[in-house]
């Protein structure tokens, strides 16, 4: 039987298409309308000082009764805290799970578990590609050659299409995640206009833990393996106890975030 190669590189690998250069497809998110837009701006122009080092649940009420429209809440499945905020919280958001292709068997089990909990939509956004049209395509193991290209194309893109049905999102950022993240606001917009809220912006990882372990959660058996914080199996390492969270995080590498909040 001849194969035929339908995604543009050399069949027999020599040539592979530039890392740089995305695939064919929706990868951005599309305009508010100039009302939203310029609500949204107002929203942030009054409370993001009031709300910097507000409780989780004053912020989540916070954008149940300002939000000018629907709201995604992200999930990377580390921990499920932000479902059980937006379960009391935002009773009409969708919890959305970022399929990379790349993830640890644990993190989609609690995927698995959190869509069973909650009667919250789960909503999975994943790549234009799988991780064998990836290969075919860019070349094998594009997270070890080009991480950036790989992160843009299986995390930073879909979560951009993803998000032209919303207003904003709530992230599960932490300031003491690391020093890149250490000024993050709890209130901000980002390059799209959107409202970007964190309501667990102050929390230490003893606090997450502690809100875990009071609410019966589910939780990422990981977490308790060494890995406080939780990315593609690929590209996730386990940290050694007193160490940036965050560390195990492209090891080895001078890279730290994926472009999810830059």
């Amino acid at each position: 039987m001849t194969s035929v190669n339908l995604l543009g590189n050399d069949s027999g690998g020599a040539h592979y298409r530039d890392p740089e250069v995305s695939p064919e497809g929706p990868r951005e998110t599309e305009p508010l309308s100039p009302e939203t837009a310029a609500a949204n701006e107002r929203l942030v122009d009054e409370w993001a000082d009031r709300l910097h080092d507000a409780p989780a649940d004053e912020i989540m009420e916070w954008a149940h009764e300002h939000a000018p429209g629907a709201i995604a809440v992200t999930m990377s499945m580390e921990n499920t805290v932000l479902a059980e905020l937006a379960a009391r919280h935002l009773p009409e958001a969708d919890l959305l799970f970022l399929d990379t292709g790349y993830h640890f068997a644990e993190t989609l089990d609690t995927a698995r578990a959190v869509d069973e909990r909650y009667e919250l939509p789960l909503v999975t956004a994943r790549p234009i590609l799988t991780r064998a049209e990836q290969d075919a395509t860019y070349g094998p193991d594009l997270y070890r050659s080009n991480p950036t290209a790989c992160c843009r194309m299986r995390k930073v893109e879909p979560l951009a299409r993803q998000l032209s049905g919303y207003v904003g999102w709530v992230t599960g950022l932490r300031r003491a995640d690391g020093p890149t993240r250490a000024h993050a606001p709890a209130l901000s917009l980002d390059h799209t206009g959107r409202l970007k809220i964190s309501p667990i912006i102050t929390w230490t990882l003893e606090e997450t833990q502690e809100f875990i372990d009071a609410n019966h959660l589910v939780e990422n058996p990981l977490t308790h393996q060494g890995y406080p914080s939780i990315g593609c199996a690929t590209c996730t390492l386990p940290v050694a106890e007193g160490q940036d969270p965050r560390a195990g995080r492209w090891a080895n590498s001078t890279k730290t975030e994926c472009g999810l909040h830059s």
